[in-house]
C-alpha cells in the first residue's frame, strides 16, 4: 500500500513538471508544505500523547493529578506538512481543490507521527464540499508561533461541509454552511454511581440536523474584523425499558469576535472574544459540551442533561524588529461555567502564554526558541447529600516548555502549457 502511495505521488509530480516547462497565464496547481523539526525540555509533564504541545487541557491526568514532574527531552518532525491544490476549468466556471495532510497522529495514532488529513475541499463560484476549516474558525487570528495547539481559547476545528459564499470582495465575504455535527458529555458523579452509570450506558447521542454556522468579515488597511456564528442540535435518547426516561436535547450556540489589527508598521494585534454554550468541540483546547443537571423532584427524569456555558479570550502581539527577527507574546484563557455534577476531575479553566525570538536567516526559513506557559484549573464540586458525596476542591496544574523548532516553507506553482 506504502509503494502504491508513493508511485502515484511520483507520477503526480511529474506530470506537474510537465505542465511547468511552458508556463502560460493560467495557473493549473501548486504543491506546497513545509518541514518542520521541533526540540525542546519540559519542565514538568504533559499527557504523553501530546508530548511536543502545550495543551492545558493535558496537563492533569483523568484523577486530577499532574503528571510526573522530572522534565523530559522531546524531539518531533509531526507539524510537517504536504499539500496539493489544483485548478480546472469547466463550463459552470473553474474547480479549485485543496488536500492536505500532516503527520500529526490524532485519534487510535494519538502521541504518534502519522498521516492526518487536514483539507480535502473543493469549490465551484460561490459553493464548496469536502473537509476545510469550519466557518466558526478564524485561522488569520493566529499569531506568529511554532508550537502546535497554540493559544487554547480560539475556535479551531476542520469539519466536513457544505459551504455558500454570497459575498467575497476587497472589503466584505460572508458566508454560510451547514457542518457535521458533534459533541462530547461529562457524566459527572452519575457516572461514577453504579446504578446511574449502567443507565447512562442506554443513553445514546442522536444528530438529526447539522450545524449551521456562518461569518462575515470586513478588511481594510488597518487589518481586519470578523464575526463568526454557529447554532447546533444535540439530542441524546434513552433506549432503556425501564420506569425513566432520560431522553433530552440541548441548542449549542456560540459567538466569536476576531480581529488582527497594524498597530504599527512592525506591530500587529491579533485577538479574540468567544462565548457560547455547547460549542467545546469547536474550540482549540476545550472538554466536554454537555454536562448534567440535577431535578430530583422528577420522578421520570431526575437528572438532565445541559450545554456548558464558556467564555474565551486571546490577546497576541507580533514584532517585526526587522527582516530577519520577530517576537510573538501573548495569552489566553478559557473558562467553562460548570454544572453543580460535574466532579473536581473536570476540566473548569486553561490559561496558555508564549514568547518567542524567530530568525529568517533566508527567505522561507525560520528558527528559534519558544517559551510556553499552561495551567488547568479543575472545577470545585458543590458535593451532593443525598448521595453522601461531600464538597471537594479542584486541583490546578501549571507545565513550562522551552522549545527550538526549525520550519522550511516551499511553494511551486505551474500553468498550463502555451
Amino acid at each position: 500500500m506504502i509503494k502504491i502511495r508513493y508511485a502515484t505521488l511520483i507520477i503526480l509530480l511529474f506530470y506537474s513538471g510537465l505542465n511547468a516547462q511552458n508556463a502560460g497565464t493560467d495557473k493549473t496547481m501548486e504543491i506546497f508544505g513545509f518541514i518542520q523539526m521541533d526540540s525542546g525540555y519540559d519542565f514538568g509533564r504533559m499527557n504523553p500523547d501530546w508530548y511536543d504541545t502545550m495543551r492545558p487541557t493535558q496537563i492533569l491526568d483523568k484523577e486530577g493529578n499532574e503528571y510526573q514532574s522530572q522534565g523530559v527531552f522531546f524531539m518531533s518532525v509531526r507539524q510537517s506538512t504536504f499539500g496539493i491544490k489544483n485548478y480546472f476549468d469547466t463550463p459552470l466556471g473553474q474547480i479549485k481543490t485543496h488536500f492536505e495532510f500532516d503527520l500529526f497522529g490524532m485519534g487510535k495514532e494519538v502521541g504518534n507521527t502519522a498521516f492526518r488529513l487536514k483539507h480535502a475541499y473543493g469549490e465551484l463560484g460561490k459553493f464548496g464540499a469536502g473537509q476545510t476549516n469550519s466557518l466558526f474558525t478564524d485561522t488569520d487570528v493566529y499569531p506568529n508561533i511554532v508550537e502546535f495547539m497554540g493559544p487554547n481559547a480560539l475556535p479551531f476545528l476542520r469539519n466536513v461541509q457544505i459551504r455558500y459564499t454570497p459575498i467575497s470582495n476587497q472589503n466584505h465575504s460572508l458566508a454560510i454552511a451547514l457542518e457535521r455535527p458533534g459533541a462530547t458529555a461529562d457524566q459527572g458523579q452519575y457516572g461514577e454511581d453504579f446504578v446511574y452509570a449502567s443507565l447512562l450506558d442506554g443513553v445514546k447521542a442522536r444528530f438529526s440536523v447539522p450545524d449551521l454556522t456562518a461569518e462575515y468579515r470586513y478588511s481594510s488597511s488597518w487589518g481586519y474584523l470578523e464575526l463568526a456564528g454557529i447554532v447546533r442540535s444535540i439530542k441524546w435518547e434513552d433506549h432503556n425499558t425501564d420506569q425513566y426516561d432520560l431522553s433530552g436535547s440541548a441548542v449549542g450556540w456560540g459567538l466569536s469576535l476576531t480581529s488582527r489589527l497594524k498597530l504599527a508598521n512592525n506591530v500587529i494585534f491579533h485577538g479574540a472574544l468567544t462565548t457560547g454554550a455547547g460549542i467545546q468541540n469547536y474550540m482549540n483546547d476545550a472538554d466536554a459540551d454537555i454536562g448534567i443537571k440535577r431535578q430530583y423532584d422528577n420522578a421520570i427524569a431526575p437528572i438532565k442533561g445541559v450545554a456548558i456555558p464558556m467564555v474565551g479570550v486571546v490577546t497576541y502581539f507580533d514584532i517585526y524588529w526587522n527582516p530577519k527577527f520577530s517576537t510573538a507574546i501573548g495569552y489566553s484563557i478559557l473558562n467553562n461555567n460548570t454544572t453543580e455534577s460535574q466532579l473536581s476531575t473536570a476540566y473548569k479553566t486553561g490559561q496558555y502564554a508564549s514568547f518567542n525570538l524567530l530568525y529568517s536567516p533566508v527567505k522561507n526559513c525560520i528558527l528559534g526558541p519558544e517559551l510556553q506557559w499552561g495551567m488547568r484549573h479543575n472545577n470545585d464540586f458543590e458535593g451532593d447529600p443525598q448521595f453522601n458525596l461531600p464538597a471537594a476542591k479542584g486541583n490546578s496544574g501549571n507545565d513550562v516548555k522551552l522549545q527550538f523548532s526549525f520550519r522550511y516553507s516551499f511553494n511551486t506553482a505551474f500553468y498550463k502549457n502555451k
